[in-house]
Protein backbone atom coordinates (compact mmCIF):
# COMPACT_ATOMS: atom_id res chain seq x y z
CA UNK A 1 0.00 0.00 0.00
CA UNK A 2 2.34 2.72 0.77
CA UNK A 3 4.53 1.53 -2.31
CA UNK A 4 0.90 2.71 -4.58
CA UNK A 5 1.13 6.30 -2.29
CA UNK A 6 4.81 6.64 -3.16
CA UNK A 7 4.35 5.97 -7.23
CA UNK A 8 1.51 8.46 -7.07
CA UNK A 9 3.15 10.84 -5.06
CA UNK A 10 6.03 10.64 -7.39
CA UNK A 11 4.43 10.53 -10.29
CA UNK A 12 2.70 13.76 -9.18
CA UNK A 13 5.71 15.56 -8.45
CA UNK A 14 7.69 15.11 -11.93
CA UNK A 15 4.70 16.24 -13.09
CA UNK A 16 4.11 19.66 -11.39
CA UNK A 17 7.89 19.93 -11.33
CA UNK A 18 8.05 19.50 -15.42
CA UNK A 19 5.63 22.43 -15.71
CA UNK A 20 7.31 24.89 -14.01
CA UNK A 21 10.44 23.96 -15.50
CA UNK A 22 9.44 24.65 -19.05
CA UNK A 23 7.88 27.93 -18.19
CA UNK A 24 9.83 31.06 -20.27
CA UNK A 25 9.03 34.58 -19.26
CA UNK A 26 7.45 37.04 -22.05
CA UNK A 27 9.89 37.81 -25.19
CA UNK A 28 11.55 40.97 -25.10
CA UNK A 29 9.86 43.77 -26.86
CA UNK A 30 10.79 45.00 -30.12
CA UNK A 31 13.25 47.61 -30.98
CA UNK A 32 11.75 51.16 -31.82
CA UNK A 33 11.28 51.35 -35.41
CA UNK A 34 12.76 54.32 -37.37
CA UNK A 35 10.11 55.84 -39.10
CA UNK A 36 10.79 59.65 -39.44
CA UNK A 37 13.42 59.14 -42.33
CA UNK A 38 11.27 56.93 -44.69
CA UNK A 39 8.27 59.05 -44.41
CA UNK A 40 10.25 62.74 -44.77
CA UNK A 41 11.73 60.86 -48.15
CA UNK A 42 8.35 60.26 -49.40
CA UNK A 43 6.80 63.43 -48.24
CA UNK A 44 10.13 64.95 -50.66
CA UNK A 45 9.78 63.24 -53.37
CA UNK A 46 6.08 63.32 -53.28
CA UNK A 47 5.66 67.32 -52.95
CA UNK A 48 9.05 67.07 -56.16
CA UNK A 49 6.18 64.83 -58.21
CA UNK A 50 3.58 67.52 -57.42
CA UNK A 51 5.60 69.97 -58.55
CA UNK A 52 6.66 68.52 -61.44
CA UNK A 53 2.92 67.64 -62.46
CA UNK A 54 1.98 71.38 -62.19
CA UNK A 55 4.90 72.61 -63.96
CA UNK A 56 4.39 70.26 -67.07
CA UNK A 57 0.72 70.89 -66.91
CA UNK A 58 1.18 74.84 -66.75
CA UNK A 59 3.14 74.45 -70.04
CA UNK A 60 0.14 73.08 -72.53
Amino acid sequence: MANKYYRASLTIALIFVSTVSLAQGPPPPPPPFPIDGGILGLLALGVGYAVKKIHDNSKR
